[in-house]
């Protein structure tokens, strides 16, 4: 670093590290470790918090650390730091996926700004959106966040839900009759969950909302209300890439977060549907609405969110010392 001084560096770095406890992940699992030192954050798996069944791969678990980095990322762009991202870093050590370096100062964009400001208000909403479809130009603006990122989202055409309704349908039915995801959605979802982690009954539907395309099956109904309502104006849509490798999950994570944190300044909820692509035998169905030319990462319903709704009870969160650590 040439301008600024150590400790200015390293107290941005560890602010942006806090900043990226607010990402999503699956199940709200949060399995992701940062270690502060000098002008270096470092992102690593932690695999105490990968969901052993559902994703033995880490795929999910990738994905979601990638949303944090690219959370990361936010916070340092809107507090005027350029930063530079070393993704997969060490060959000898698989669970560091990312360091992030700070050097000079970099001017503040209200559009950074904005970004940042998502951070503290973007949820999931598993209730059903309003009956509008999305605004003309809005679903390119997403599609431009993730590419972006190098990740590509691709729309459901109304031909394609019905190949996606019935592997997400399958992939419920594999998942509520093994009796190893179903003790694993036990630990995860439902309850309280005074730990920090996992889904609270409070952010589940008391009962399934009308939908075209079946969402997870939790095992139970949670306590959040559920109006009248249908999904039919929502559009679908796949983030996929040309492969299928460690990389390209932390890429479909960051592009995770920054369409995300965009749809949530233009008033559209994001929904994962990430049971269909868990399950090798549905995620195939899924690539091949992709016409096996390209890998699906994750599902998503995009909708309009209803403005008169409150917004369901946030996910709870990890403090943040128990997933940040400081080397000096």
């Amino acid at each position: 670093m040439s301008t600024q001084t150590p400790m200015a560096a390293t107290a941005a770095l560890a602010e942006a590290a806090t900043a990226a406890v607010r990402a999503p992940s699956a199940h709200n699992t949060q399995p992701w470790r940062w270690r502060v030192g000098g002008d270096a954050l470092d992102l690593y798996a932690d695999r105490s918090r990968q969901l052993a069944v559902a994703d033995p791969e880490g795929r999910m678990l990738t994905i979601s650390c990638g949303t944090a980095l690219h959370h990361a990322r936010v916070a340092l762009a809107a507090a005027g730091w350029a930063a530079t991202v070393g993704r997969l870093p060490d060959p000898a050590d698989p669970d560091h996926l990312a360091r992030i370096t700070v050097a000079d100062r970099t001017d503040v964009t209200p559009a950074a700004m904005r970004l940042l400001q998502t951070v503290s208000v973007r949820h999931t909403d598993r209730r059903p959106v309003v009956e509008t479809a999305l605004p003309d130009g809005v679903f390119e603006q997403l599609r431009q966040a993730a590419t972006a990122e190098h990740t590509g989202l691709h729309p459901l055409r109304p031909d394609d839900l019905a190949e996606l309704a019935a592997a997400s349908a399958r992939a419920n039915e594999i998942g509520i009759t093994d009796p190893d995801q179903r003790a694993e959605l036990a630990q995860w979802i439902g309850g309280e969950r005074p730990d920090g982690t996992g889904i609270p009954d409070s952010a589940l539907p008391a009962r399934p909302p009308q939908s075209a395309v079946p969402a997870s099956d939790w095992g139970h109904p949670g306590t959040l209300t559920v109006g009248p309502g249908h999904d039919l104006r929502a559009t679908y849509a796949i983030l996929f890439g040309r492969s299928d490798t460690t990389m390209d999950w932390l890429r479909a994570g960051e592009a995770l977060s920054a369409l995300w944190l965009t749809a949530t300044e233009r008033g559209v909820a994001v929904l994962p549907l990430s049971t269909v692509v868990e399950i090798v035998a549905t995620r195939e169905r899924v690539r091949r609405i992709l016409s096996r030319l390209d890998y699906p990462y994750l599902v998503l319903r995009l909708g309009l969110a209803a403005p008169d709704k409150p917004a369901p009870a946030r996910t709870p969160r990890l403090p943040a010392e128990q997933v940040i650590e400081r080397t000096q």
